[in-house]
């Protein structure tokens, strides 16, 4: 049919990106010949043009009620959208290619309201049996974190290498582990002054000790 509506016109042809878009090959609803024409997908509209510069459809096909299947024709790669009804009319199309006609048969088949209903169904009743069996479904787990060490995660399954010892004199000696006593008594009954002095006493003794084994040739 001849369409002079402006806004379904600028519906047809504006910028926001097609389902689908491409030539296909219509056959003429009084004749067997077929025409190559631009057809392009919008919601359950499916609008052709002259040409692919076109900026008026020749006509639009509203996809509800409708069957979209595979049909033998003259030419390869064709397909049917059939409509219920004995007088409604049947539209005969062809792709140029298995892929091509494999998109638009998909494309055509999900178009539709009814369509979009099912999925809305099906859905809901999914959901709803995830809830009669115990609530909610479970949220997705996140992906383990890789394992820590020292604080690091580490990302390589391989041992990381020891660093390489760094030039220069060796460090100080660590002090021995304390013992429970001191020479002045238990350690939990000295003051806060007696532990330093004590402990300050073994940590110079030591610092000495380093310094002197050092100073040597």
């Amino acid at each position: 049919m001849k369409l002079n509506e402006r806004s379904l016109a600028f519906y047809a042809t504006c910028d926001a990106p097609a389902d689908n878009a491409g030539f296909l090959y219509k056959k003429g609803g009084r004749h067997a010949a077929y025409h190559r024409r631009w057809f392009v997908l919008r919601g359950n509209m499916l609008f052709y043009f002259e040409d692919a510069a076109s900026r008026e459809p020749v006509g639009v096909i509203i996809l509800e009620g409708c069957t979209v299947e595979l049909v033998e024709a003259a030419e390869e790669f064709a397909f049917a959208v059939r409509f219920a009804g004995a007088r409604a009319r049947t539209y005969v199309l062809a792709a140029e290619s298995q892929a091509a006609m494999e998109g638009w048969v998909k494309a055509l088949s999900r178009a539709s309201f009814d369509y979009l209903r099912l999925v809305v169904r099906e859905l809901e009743r999914q959901l709803a049996a995830v809830r009669a069996g115990g609530g909610p479904a479970p949220p997705r787990r996140p992906r383990a974190l890789p394992p820590k060490e020292n604080g690091c995660a580490v990302w390589s399954s391989e041992t990381p290498a020891a660093p390489s010892p760094r030039p220069g004199p060796e460090p100080p000696p660590l002090p021995p582990r304390r013992r429970a006593s001191a020479p002045n008594g238990p350690l939990d009954s000295a003051s806060f002054a007696q532990l330093h002095e004590w402990y300050g006493q073994e940590v110079r003794a030591l610092r000495g000790q380093w310094l002197r084994s050092h100073a040597q040739p």
